[in-house]
């Protein structure tokens, strides 16, 4: 299949492929002004594995010996290093799957006449016998078998591409068994808990795998693996209005570094995805270079030219999302839901979420294998305890805001609530899903997403200390085809406690003064959004610090975010109702804020200029408050039972929930 591909490639390297071919050059015209080192540096080495496939393709394409000269030079200095990997785990984790994976491409396309052959098979028998090995001895502990992450991935692919270029049908095989667990494994609605920065991280070794496994042994797994199918539309809805940043749950070094064209492609390929095609494109054409230089994640963008000529399908024909992509979308292992006022740059979307550690696939599916097999495999660690939280953006900026990536992870730096200071139970720890009760998760329920609108609520107390009494927190949050948010959290405890609200932001909180009283908003660009609070709370602004080391093997590197911070506190109560609205508009030009809380004996009822919520108290049925008794109609959310448990009205018409 390479070769025959390698022929289509050649044909159109001035045509079809002619942007492909510039891309590819253009990389390795760097590595050209670059000097490899010569001793293994602190940091991590993982960029030597794509040099190798990108010039030993780009010789395979031209047969001009230039490329594989320059490749000799990338790959004498990788053969030179004693260990692949330095600071953590020689040998046995990223640097060695990366460079396997590269390196054993090269290999196989430089053909046993390179000049460096007989060092480089040797380098990849040794190199690949101590992952190999690796892999046996760790069985049931870290990425040997945590199929839910990029570890598992990206080193089981290294292993199965050195198995193919050496003959050493036992790895090859150990990868395969583990991938067809991985494809029983991951959630069929293709949400990833790790997040969108390290789904672009290590979702395109999955597609390399299977691209590896058809190439070499024929046999195609893409349409058994509903993972791989569905998962560009969860990337999409995870894509800020404008398409160009990406929402931040879990552990995201920055906002944009998020797209993967390669990945893209493939999808588009294997799926026949048009908005796939469609994004890669965008992508290529308007923010491939803002992500190539401001990009917290290495090696980058840059290195996955040789997978992009590879996988580019000229014949998926490009779709625009915003004429054929819903506005609202919910992914239920992840919790996740969605909307979203438009795609363009000046709409408002909302990100909100709630499930157990990992999701509810691995969550469960871990803690059978830990139990059956003594085994620890969920390996969360880039899972926040953001059950319950949000992200709200408009008009191109964040206004409500996630912290980003951090080491010590606390439900404190989301949106969250926290009860007399305190957030979830065995946080402020990297992995704080690690060896908790499987009774401690959080889910999602009455969840309607649809139309550019959402509703969800998320059951969070499970998820605090049991000393607190925590018998309710419950927090609803309802997205209007307008872009409002209106939260209802509705607490109880069996002592009285503090509730505290928190909003995080990036930019410092305003305080507007108004008739009558101050207004509080939230400012970041071009955007800003009136927040109220409509039940009694003490409000006040504070800092919060964030720092992480997003990699162990540059123990040097630090990342520092600063969020400023509004809290509002219902002081000293067993049962508590926070009734919280935030309309965004603009900070150029404001619109006054609309929000006004209206008493009903059925729930609570806001009313803005030309739009309405109505939340159902419990047991009651919001539509009564509206219409009376047998006057209920529109649609209901999963999980709804009979009552209506929300009432929206708009210019166009009512939906109920």
């Amino acid at each position: 299949m390479f070769e025959q591909r390698l022929d289509v490639l050649r044909d159109g390297l001035d045509t079809r492929y002619a942007a492909q071919w510039r891309r590819l050059r253009e990389q390795c015209d760097w590595y050209r002004t670059q000097t490899p080192p010569t001793e293994h540096p602190s940091a991590s080495i993982t960029y030597f594995g794509p040099a190798a496939a990108n010039l030993a393709l780009a010789y395979r394409l031209t047969g001009n010996d230039g490329y594989r000269a320059e490749a000799a030079r990338w790959i004498s200095a990788a053969i030179g290093f004693p260990h692949w990997g330095k600071a953590h785990m020689p040998d046995h984790d990223l640097d060695a799957g990366w460079l396997l994976h590269g390196l054993s491409l090269a290999s196989t396309w430089l053909g046993d006449d390179f000049e460096l052959a007989d060092a480089l098979r040797a380098k990849l028998e040794l190199q690949g016998s101590r992952l190999y090995e690796f892999a046996g001895e760790s069985e049931g502990s870290w990425w040997s078998s945590s199929y839910w992450q990029n570890h598992n991935w990206i080193c089981y692919t290294g292993l199965a591409a050195a198995g193919y270029a050496l003959g050493r049908p036992e790895w090859t095989d150990r990868a395969k068994s583990n991938f067809a667990t991985v494809i029983e494994l991951l959630p069929a609605d293709g949400s990833s808990m790790e997040g969108v920065v390290y789904w672009r991280y290590g979702v395109p070794w999955l597609a390399t795998y299977l691209d590896l496994l058809q190439d070499q042994e024929g046999l195609d797994w893409w349409q058994r693996f509903p993972f791989l199918a569905n998962t560009f539309s969860y990337r999409l809805q995870q894509c800020a209005p404008g398409f160009e940043e990406n929402i931040d749950h879990g552990d995201c070094h920055d906002r944009r570094s998020g797209h993967s064209v390669a990945l893209y492609r493939k999808l588009a390929s294997a799926y026949r995805i048009g908005e796939a095609q469609w994004l890669a494109d965008l992508v290529s054409e308007r923010f491939f270079w803002r992500e190539a230089y401001a990009s917290g994640v290495k090696p980058g963008v840059m290195p996955e030219a040789y997978l992009e000529m590879l996988w580019y399908d000229d014949s998926v024909l490009p779709v625009d999302p915003e004429k054929s992509a819903p506005l609202s979308a919910y992914f239920p292992d992840l919790g996740l839901v969605t909307a979203r006022t438009g795609w363009d740059d000046e709409a408002t979307m909302v990100s909100f979420k709630a499930a157990p550690g990992g999701g509810h696939q691995a969550w469960e599916t871990s803690h059978r294998l830990d139990r059956e097999r003594g085994w620890d495999t969920l390996s969360a660690g880039h899972h926040h305890p953001d059950s319950g939280s949000f992200v709200l953006t408009s008009r191109g900026a964040f206004l409500a805001v996630d912290e980003g990536y951090s080491n010590r992870k606390r439900a404190g730096d989301h949106n969250l609530i926290l009860v007399d200071g305190f957030g979830y139970a065995d946080e402020d720890r990297y992995h704080v899903y690690k060896g908790i009760p499987y009774e401690r998760q959080a889910d999602m329920v009455d969840v309607l997403a649809a139309d550019g609108m959402a509703h969800a609520t998320a059951r969070i107390a499970a998820m605090y200390p049991p000393e607190l009494g925590i018998s309710r927190l419950d927090r609803t949050l309802v997205f209007t085809p307008a872009g409002r948010i209106v939260l209802l959290d509705r607490c109880a405890a069996d002592e009285p406690r503090d509730w505290t609200l928190l909003l995080h932001a990036d930019w410092p909180i305003a305080y507007v003064p108004a008739v009558g009283r101050e207004e509080i908003a939230l400012r970041s660009g071009a955007a800003q959004a009136w927040v109220r609070f409509h039940t009694p709370v003490t409000v006040e602004a504070s800092v919060t610090e964030v720092e992480a080391n997003p990699t162990s093997s540059t123990p040097s590197l630090r990342l520092t975010r600063t969020m400023h911070t509004l809290r509002a506190t219902a002081e000293r109560s067993t049962v508590a109702t926070l009734l919280t609205t935030i309309e965004p508009t603009s900070a150029l030009h404001p619109a006054p804020p609309t929000a006004r809380y209206v008493r009903a004996h059925l729930g609570h009822t806001v009313t803005f200029a030309d739009e309405t919520v109505l939340l159902a108290v419990d047991g009651a049925d919001a539509a009564q408050a509206v219409d009376g008794p047998g006057r209920v109609g529109g649609r209901a959310a999963s999980g709804a039972g009979g009552a209506v448990r929300c009432v929206i009205e708009t210019p166009d018409g009512r939906i109920t929930v």
